[in-house]
């Protein structure tokens, strides 16, 4: 049997002698370096930082980028100024996604749009499919790293280390500057429903900012804490919540779409829209047991669902479950899950299970 090389992290030299290492969408990546629940804890009451550096960057430039980005993405990008970063989607023409993505307008005909590590090769084709017009296509995910700094103490340990000034960079918003050394691009943003940064900086330079991190006191967090962090807040996992079978609307995802511009898959979010099949749901399980994904959610003894994500995550400090159902019963209340043959009650919860004060 080959043996499948995998990609590393500039930072990989750094972290894998400190951390559980496995495998996550062909790299190398800590999963932990103490426990999920201690990284967990950290970033909800304090200050985290992850390695992010196996995302996807792709520049599309040149005098038609704009109107070649609104093509590609379900958001309006024309609403964007310099300096400015909107959550989108990229859809197939049947409106499923291929994946979700943050997009950066990094100047009046630059656009930067940041991917999910699992779909950089996919999305590269699918931007050069539908990228139309004077625009040059560039995929630099390997020239870039990123670092997600995260938690209610980001701003005030992150300001150690940059003369920026963080406290003028709003939610979505970001500056280019200097960080322990190096230029650097700062957004405020991030994964975990907590305040805070994502970093990105030429690969190369990427450690000297994780060092100086680490020389504040920053948790060094692996991508098993991230999830439980995102699930808690509700925010969508590619593979999990989305997939190239699921519409944004079915992902309670229509604050991303807008019907007004013109995008790949948007006739068939038109049409879908008046009659929309399945939704996602919160739910909480009243016996023991986890809500894996792949669990059938039943009502009166027939499967209407099925758990996209599950867990007991430290916060919320239950088992709960997101799970997608039929239209016809998300204003039910009472549904049972299949745990691997086990049949266990549980109640609809509103959603997100965790919104930070």
């Amino acid at each position: 049997m080959e043996k499948v090389t995998l990609k590393r992290t500039p930072l990989y030299e750094l972290i894998a002698p400190k951390a559980k290492m496995v495998e996550f969408a062909g790299f190398d990546m800590p999963i932990m370096f103490s426990s999920i629940k201690e990284e967990h804890v950290a970033v909800r009451e304090d200050v985290g930082m992850f390695d992010v550096s196996h995302m996807g960057e792709i520049r599309v430039e040149g005098p038609d980028a704009l109107a070649a980005v609104q093509r590609l993405v379900t958001n309006d990008v024309s609403k964007l100024h310099i300096g400015q970063a909107q959550y989108n989607l990229f859809c197939l023409p049947n409106g499923g996604v291929v994946d979700d993505l943050l997009v950066y307008r990094l100047d009046e005909d630059a656009f930067w749009l940041v991917v999910n590590a699992s779909n950089i090769e996919k999305d590269v084709a699918h931007v050069n499919e539908y990228a139309t017009g004077d625009v040059t296509v560039t995929d630099e995910s390997d020239a870039y790293g990123q670092i997600a700094i995260q938690g209610p103490n980001a701003e005030a340990v992150l300001s150690r280390i940059t003369d920026l000034p963080l406290h003028e960079i709003k939610f979505f918003r970001f500056l280019t500057g200097d960080v322990a050394g190096v230029t650097t691009i700062v957004s405020r943003s991030g994964y975990t429903g907590e305040d805070g940064f994502e970093l990105y900086a030429k690969a190369e330079q990427m450690p000297h900012i994780w060092s100086a991190l680490e020389a504040e006191g920053v948790t060094p967090c692996g991508l098993g804490a991230r999830d439980t962090l995102r699930f808690e807040a509700c925010l969508p996992l590619y593979g999990h919540e989305l997939d190239e079978t699921v519409t944004p609307f079915e992902a309670n995802l229509n604050f991303a779409v807008k019907l007004d511009t013109d995008f790949i898959g948007k006739d068939a979010l038109v049409e879908q829209k008046e009659d929309i099949p399945q939704r996602l749901i919160g739910l909480k399980l009243l016996g023991r047991g986890i809500a894996r994904q792949g669990a059938t959610v039943e009502f009166d003894g027939e499967a209407i669902g099925v758990v996209t994500t599950g867990t007991m995550p430290p916060t919320v400090n239950e088992s709960i479950a997101w799970a997608r159902v039929d239209r016809r019963y998300i204003e039910q209340t009472n549904f049972v899950v299949d745990v691997r043959g086990k049949k266990i009650e549980a109640e609809r919860v509103p959603t997100p299970f965790y919104k930070r004060k």
